[in-house]
């Protein structure tokens, strides 16, 4: 018999206001929201002047993949992951590959946190990972799931835009094993292409790292907005200086998409270009959409040898360390 499918979940991290608006505190938007109405994301509805979550258990995609397809590259390489989204963006990107069901109609079947489980368990995975869309938007649901994954032994990544205040990373940072978190591009690329900031991003990711969270970024480099190398330059070095040189950096090939369908893709030799200047700053970088091994495979820093060879994703996984010079690799590997 199937479980009946609860009530809208009330949701965390809003204030409640005068005439029954409420105010949430979620992310950076900190959406005023008057009475039947929702936030930005389209997917936190005051109700009677509480905030509710409209997507508590209902995702819109279930999937195995590899981890490699997060990005994921320093952690757990060669396994697989249960990923999960529900519906809704507090971004609005004009190139999101997404888009039908970040800024589509709300719809998913009922899954409940201790199915998500059973599911992940069923399939022998290591991991759960919250992305497609934004796991920011559908935290209750994602919070319960990653409780109770831990009491299972099992491990817990974000897919994420990085749009999220500091309490709500705090309360779950104890669940949080890794996370890919997505830098756009400057500030004029958030305000045009996003209807968002850079600021809050580079403030959240310096929050996860204070928690000791697995982090690897990545950028897609779309063509005549984020594609200059004084701007490679400058995100390289304040990873470099902010989060360490051993932060890997993943540069992925924009496809035309959405609102942008009229650009041409990113050329491949602007992403080899970018690429060598990223790497004067950092021993990790790669570049994603091309299927080129040289540059998806992950090289020892120190001397240069072929260590993890990988194409497209599938991943021929040696060592953790280098066999010829034993330097040791940054991230997570059992």
């Amino acid at each position: 018999m199937e479980p009946t499918p609860p009530k809208p979940k009330e949701a965390l991290f809003y204030e409640k206001l005068q005439d029954k608006k409420v105010k949430c505190l979620l992310c950076p938007r900190k959406c005023y929201i008057t009475e039947n109405s929702t936030g930005f994301c389209r997917v936190r509805k005051n109700l009677k002047g509480k905030l509710y979550s409209l997507v508590y258990s209902k995702p819109c995609a279930l999937s195995i993949d590899p981890i490699e397809k997060k990005p994921l590259f320093h952690f757990l390489p060669g396994t697989t992951a249960l990923s999960i989204a529900t519906c809704g963006c507090n971004l609005s990107c004009a190139f999101c590959q997404n888009y039908k069901i970040s800024q589509g109609e709300i719809f998913g079947d009922f899954v409940p946190p201790e199915k998500v489980i059973e599911l992940a368990k069923e399939h022998k995975v290591k991991t759960i990972a919250y992305t497609y869309t934004e796991p920011t938007i559908f935290y209750e649901y994602a919070l319960d799931i990653m409780k109770l994954a831990k009491k299972e032994g099992l491990k817990n990544i974000w897919v994420s835009n990085g749009y999220i205040n500091k309490t709500p990373i705090k309360k779950l940072a104890p669940y949080l094993d890794a996370i890919n978190i997505d830098i756009k591009g400057p500030e004029r690329l958030y305000s045009t292409l996003c209807l968002g900031s850079l600021k809050p991003v580079l403030e959240s990711i310096l929050e996860y790292k204070k928690h000791n969270i697995w982090i690897e970024l990545t950028s897609l480099i779309i063509p005549g907005h984020n594609d200059s190398k004084k701007w490679i330059n400058y995100i390289s070095s304040w990873i470099k200086n902010n989060l360490g040189p051993e932060t890997p950096l993943h540069l992925s090939r924009f496809h035309p998409d959405y609102k942008l369908s009229d650009l041409e893709p990113t050329k491949i030799q602007v992403l080899k270009d970018l690429f060598k200047e990223a790497k004067k700053k950092l021993k990790y970088v790669y570049i994603g959409n091309v299927f080129e091994p040289e540059y998806e495979s992950t090289f020892c820093p120190s001397c240069g040898n072929l260590i993890i060879k990988r194409q497209g994703y599938e991943v021929d996984f040696k060592y953790s360390k280098c066999r010829k010079c034993n330097a040791l690799l940054a991230g997570i590997f059992d």
